[in-house]
């Protein structure tokens, strides 16, 4: 059954939406928060008994109302916007702008074969939770530290730092427990962490990470879509005789994406495959920045993979997680 087309283009304080019905559509813009969500529900209800809903997985503005429409019997897609953004460039876009964007996401669900989106389970929303809590905890205590070391003149200033920051000591160590005990009582969980604990260069905090901001595994069939989930894809600019600057999306999941540099740091100098795969990046003339986004990309690969196949890390099976090294990724 074909159902009525419903782009949303996702923004902090509001939804401009484009409903396809038979070649038809409709626009409007409704607030993003509990008052518009019930509005747009009504709005659709006055159109369509059943829609098929698309929107860009644009951190936690997208969830909200993918689950209030989800809730209403709706189809529900929510696509990686590097997708949307490759979608837009064929289509020769020139103008950019909200409504644009909404009639272009219904366009991209209308003509593409997309998998229907579910509502998280509790507990996968709560490591969740949990996990960025504790980088917000973290960035926090750094700042304070950092304050503290900049040389802070008033003893009362210092003071307070002083505590506050034993304070988020011990509020970190109580989230990091909490992570541990959710994952310890699922059986499922507690494999991948060992699956993930396997690979050098990968810690117990960057295994938790990757275990709370990849919920739906199983909705990626390859490594090079977990990499644009992250926004490390690669993004290059060619035209006609001019070849342009190489970079990275960055249109992902950056809290994913920061999880994994300092571990790749790490595995240039302990992981066997890394270590391979950055000598010949080196020897291909990148840059050291070029070659430490490369092996976050490629740490996730491998994580990918093992967690994917249900088997630890293991070197002599690294050639599974190759990809191409002719586009420079660069930062």
């Amino acid at each position: 059954m074909n159902l009525p087309i419903l782009g949303i283009d996702v923004l902090k304080e509001s939804l401009d939406v484009c409903l396809i019905i038979e070649n038809q559509s409709n626009d409007a813009v409704f607030d993003n928060n509990h008052t518009g969500h019930k509005r747009l529900i009504s709005w659709l209800d006055q159109h369509a008994n059943q829609v098929h809903a698309c929107m860009e997985a644009t951190e936690t503005y997208a969830f909200p109302v993918a689950e209030v429409l989800y809730t209403a019997h709706h189809r529900v897609s929510i696509v990686n916007p590097a997708r949307i953004i490759a979608y837009s460039t064929s289509l020769l876009t020139r103008n950019k702008t909200d409504r644009l964007d909404a009639a272009i996401i219904a366009d991209f669900c209308r003509t593409q074969s997309l998998p229907e989106w579910h509502p998280p389970r509790e507990e996968l929303r709560d490591r969740q939770a949990l996990v960025r809590l504790l980088e917000d905890l973290a960035a926090t205590r750094q700042a304070d530290v950092n304050r503290l070391k900049s040389g802070v003149r008033s003893p009362d200033v210092a003071l307070v730092l002083e505590d506050h920051i034993g304070y988020l000591d011990n509020q970190i160590k109580r989230v990091e427990q909490l992570i541990r005990s959710l994952i310890d009582r699922d059986n499922d969980l507690s494999r991948n962490k060992h699956l993930l604990l396997s690979i050098p260069g990968i810690g117990e905090k960057t295994a938790h990470t990757i275990l709370g901001e990849l919920l739906f595994l199983d909705s990626f069939e390859n490594a090079r879509q977990v990499a644009a989930y992250a926004g490390l894809n690669p993004r290059q600019r060619l035209s006609g005789k001019f070849k342009g600057h190489s970079s990275i999306s960055k249109t992902g999941n950056a809290h994913l994406r920061k999880a994994l540099y300092f571990p790749a740091i790490v595995a240039k100098g302990c992981n066997p495959v890394i270590q391979d795969f950055c000598a010949r990046l080196r020897d291909n003339g990148l840059l050291p920045m070029e070659v430490i986004v490369a092996a976050m990309r490629k740490l996730l690969h491998i994580a990918f993979g093992v967690l994917k196949n249900d088997t630890p890390f293991d070197p002599l099976y690294e050639k599974r997680f190759q990809y191409p090294l002719s586009i420079p990724i660069s930062s």
